[in-house]
């Protein structure tokens, strides 16, 4: 493990939310909602009332009715995200991007120059609030793991350095929830056993988590109980995976209606996926996914998610919806005895386009030359100039926002 904490975890606080109170006066220190059907982010104004992230958006007015609800804006989100990466990219090079709103920072080799991490960081947050206009919170450790808590515990607004000699008395009263990797499945797993906080999955041991969990979450829950993450901060990490949804009101949803937001909903996602990043541009011009996932939620409030790995990673429009449409009909059988209120879809397991080996035959990527012109004329003429022909007369949600969860 390194000897001193250096690596910082900086992450915007309830960004979109945050956005939206630093451009409008009106909204300053009011609760806001950021999206109507589902609840993409709230203000703490608005958590203090109960609502979170991916909530239904009649139950989070009901608990806060004093909230202003607001549509999202992904273009002002994005160019807020590019202005606080570029801050981050001034303090220092080493920076790994986990989302549009977080990313680590690696300033081990500024001391001579720049100072203790705690200076670094309390400058960085100074920088981003007068120059972003955006609240951050940064936590800063020996490892990427104990630096992301570190950051979750200081929130809002915040600053907190895990010292190298207090790590197991700072991780170990909190509770499982903190573990990189604990959701509600797997808490209740943990739960059922008595585990309550981190000293509890340390004490558990290897076998009893592996044989409770299966063993890459055993595994991984038991060496960060333990303290253990050796991963160094990659300046080179790709985002892991994109994704979008769309609230459908309460009403029945025919097979047609359902396929024709899917569709919509994997061109937009598939012309994201091609598009070149950070100037890096491969065969296609961004990245592939390897993994198709489906979200739906069910007219009891219900979640469910099914995914489908390809045989190979793709940028292809037409494969990509192939994978989403069997998840889709696989499906339907449940959504019609349950009924439908959002129907997500995330590409996940991304990779630059370039970083892979063509196979045989080798003008694989001639059948994406359809894709990209489309991509370009919906790039200059906006992205209702092209439409699919079932898509015609229907609200094609092209403004269906992101997933609210970290790209």
């Amino acid at each position: 493990m390194r000897g001193l904490a250096t690596i910082l975890h900086a992450d915007l606080d309830a960004f979109y939310a945050s956005v939206e109170q630093r451009d409008d006066p009106r909204l300053r220190d009011r609760p806001v909602i950021v999206g109507g059907g589902v609840v993409l982010a709230a203000s703490y104004q608005a958590k203090a009332y109960g609502v979170r992230t991916a909530m239904n958006g009649r139950q989070a007015r009901a608990l806060c009715p004093a909230a202003v609800v607001v549509p999202p804006r992904m273009a002002a989100y994005s160019q807020a995200s590019r202005a606080v990466f570029t801050i981050f990219r001034d303090v220092t090079p080493e920076v790994e991007g986990l989302s549009i709103d977080e990313a680590f920072l690696e300033v081990g080799g500024l001391a001579r120059i720049a100072g203790v991490p705690r200076e670094i960081a309390a400058r960085l947050r100074a920088r981003v609030a007068d120059e972003a206009g955006l609240p951050i919170t940064v936590g800063i450790a020996r490892t990427k793991f104990l630096a992301k808590v570190a950051s979750g515990v200081a929130k809002p607004d915040g600053l907190l350095v895990v010292e190298p000699g207090r790590e197991r008395e700072f991780l170990h009263p909190l509770p499982v929830e903190r573990l990189w990797g604990v959701g509600t499945v797997t808490a209740d797993k943990l739960h059922e056993l008595g585990v309550r906080t981190v000293a509890d999955v340390a004490a558990l041991g290897e076998p009893a988590l592996v044989s409770r969990l299966g063993p890459a979450a055993g595994r991984h829950l038991h060496a960060l109980a333990h303290l253990r993450d050796p991963r160094p901060v990659d300046t080179r990490r790709t985002r892991r995976s994109i994704g979008s949804q769309r609230a459908l009101g309460r009403r029945p949803r025919t097979d047609e209606e359902l396929d024709a937001v899917l569709a919509g909903t994997v061109d937009r996602l598939a012309r994201r996926l091609r598009a070149p990043k950070d100037g890096e541009r491969g065969p296609t011009g961004g990245r592939v996914c390897r993994t198709v996932v489906l979200r739906l939620r069910f007219g009891d409030y219900a979640r469910v998610t099914r995914s489908h790995t390809l045989p190979v990673p793709t940028a292809h429009t037409p494969t990509i919806l192939a994978a989403a449409r069997r998840l889709l009909v696989a499906a339907t059988p449940e959504i019609r005895d349950r009924g439908i209120t959002l129907l997500g879809l995330s590409l996940t397991n991304l990779d630059r386009d370039d970083a892979l080996q063509l196979e045989l035959p080798l003008d694989a990527h001639a059948g994406p030359a359809l894709d990209t012109a489309l991509d370009e004329v919906r790039r200059r003429f906006g992205a209702g100039s092209v439409a699919r022909a079932t898509q015609l007369g229907r609200d094609q949600g092209l403004e269906a926002p992101l997933l609210p969860e970290h790209e």
